[in-house]
C-alpha cells in the first residue's frame, strides 16, 4: 500500500464513529479489573438502543430471508474478521435449532475457516476475494446476500455486494457507522452507529455486539415466519447433542402431558421429529399421515391441530 492510499485511508478512518477515543474510558488503564469490567458493560447497555432504532430494516431483512428460504434460496453472509466469524455462527447455529440444512444458511469469511481460529491479516483487503468466493458457492438471484462489516469501506464485503447487485440478488449491509460515505447501497442498509468503543477501534466489543444481536433476530424471525416454531418452542430443533435430545423429550412431555418413557416411544416412532410427533398424538394418526399433513400445511404445526 502507497503513502497515499494509507492517508486517504487514515483520513476515511478518521470519520468513522467506531474509530474516535471514547471520553468515557480514557483512563481505562489506570482502573481495577472491576472499575475496567464496569466501564465496559456501560458501553454494552448502549447497544440494545441503537439496534432499536434499526428494527423496521431489521425486519425487513427478515422477511426477504424467509422469503429466499421459502423460494429454495439461501441466506449467504460475507464478512472479514470479527463481522465474518459472527456470520459463520449464525449460519452454524440454524440447522440444530431450526432444523434447517446446512446449506441454507452459508457463512463467507475472508480468508476461509481457517480465520475462524487464527486471523489473517490483510484478508479483509482482498476485494478479488469475495467474487471467487461467492462464484465457488453458486450465488443467484434467488439467494439473500447479507453482508455484515463493522466499517462502512471492507473491501472484501463490499465488493461482495457488489457482485450481489450485479446479479439481481436481493442484498443487505449490517455496519456499524453512518453510511454516508457507502458509494455501494444495497437493497437493504441496516445501520448500527455503536459509537466509540471502550478500546478505540475493537469493534469485537459494541459493533460485533450489536451485529450478533442484529443476526440472531433476522435468522429466529425468518424461521419463525416459515413455521420453525411453535409459540416459542423449538419444534423443528435437531437432537444432536444429549442436552437438544433431552430438550426434545422434555417439550413433549409438557406439550402434550406424558411422561418420559411415553414422549421416548413416541419421538422414536415420529423418526426424531418434534412436529410429527405432536401431530402423530394430537391426531391419533401414523407418521406417515402426519408427516402429510404438515407438509401440506407448509411446516406450520399451528395449522394442523388447532
Amino acid at each position: 500500500m502507497s503513502d497515499k492510499t494509507r492517508k486517504e485511508l487514515i483520513e476515511i478512518l478518521s470519520r468513522l464513529g467506531t474509530e474516535q477515543v471514547n471520553p468515557d474510558t480514557v483512563d481505562i488503564d489506570t482502573l481495577s479489573p472491576l472499575e475496567i469490567a464496569k466501564k465496559i458493560n456501560a458501553e454494552d447497555k448502549k447497544v440494545a438502543l441503537v439496534v432499536e432504532k434499526a428494527l423496521p430494516q431489521i425486519a425487513e431483512a427478515a422477511e426477504t430471508a424467509a422469503a429466499a428460504l421459502r423460494a429454495g434460496g439461501r441466506i449467504i453472509y460475507i464478512g472479514a474478521g470479527t463481522s465474518g466469524r459472527l456470520g459463520v455462527l449464525d449460519a452454524a447455529e440454524c440447522p440444530p435449532t431450526f432444523g434447517t440444512d446446512p446449506s441454507q444458511v452459508v457463512g463467507l469469511i475472508s480468508g476461509g475457516y481457517d480465520t475462524l481460529i487464527l486471523s489473517k491479516e490483510g484478508a479483509e483487503d482482498r476485494a478479488d476475494w469475495a467474487l471467487l468466493d461467492l462464484k465457488k458457492i453458486n450465488l443467484s438471484e434467488k439467494d439473500f446476500l447479507i453482508g455484515i462489516a463493522a466499517s462502512v469501506r471492507t473491501p472484501y464485503t463490499i465488493a461482495g455486494i457488489e457482485y450481489g447487485l450485479s446479479l439481481g440478488c436481493p442484498t443487505a449491509l449490517i455496519v456499524c457507522n453512518r453510511a454516508d460515505m457507502l458509494v455501494t447501497r444495497p437493497d437493504i442498509l441496516i445501520e448500527l452507529p455503536v459509537g466509540p468503543e471502550a478500546v478505540t477501534g475493537s469493534t469485537r466489543m459494541k459493533s460485533g455486539t450489536a451485529q450478533k444481536m442484529t443476526l440472531n433476530m433476522i435468522t429466529t424471525t425468518a424461521m419463525v415466519l416459515l413455521g420453525k416454531t411453535y409459540g416459542n418452542l423449538m419444534i423443528d430443533l435437531q437432537a444432536r447433542s444429549e442436552k437438544l435430545a433431552a430438550r426434545s423429550r422434555k417439550i413433549l412431555m409438557e406439550f402434550l402431558g406424558l411422561d418420559y418413557d411415553e414422549a421416548d416411544r413416541l419421538l422414536e416412532s415420529a423418526g426424531g421429529s418434534l412436529k410429527t410427533a405432536i401431530v402423530m398424538k394430537k391426531l391419533t394418526v401414523d407418521r406417515a399421515a402426519a408427516e402429510k399433513r404438515l407438509q401440506k400445511a407448509n411446516g406450520f404445526l399451528k395449522r394442523v391441530i388447532e
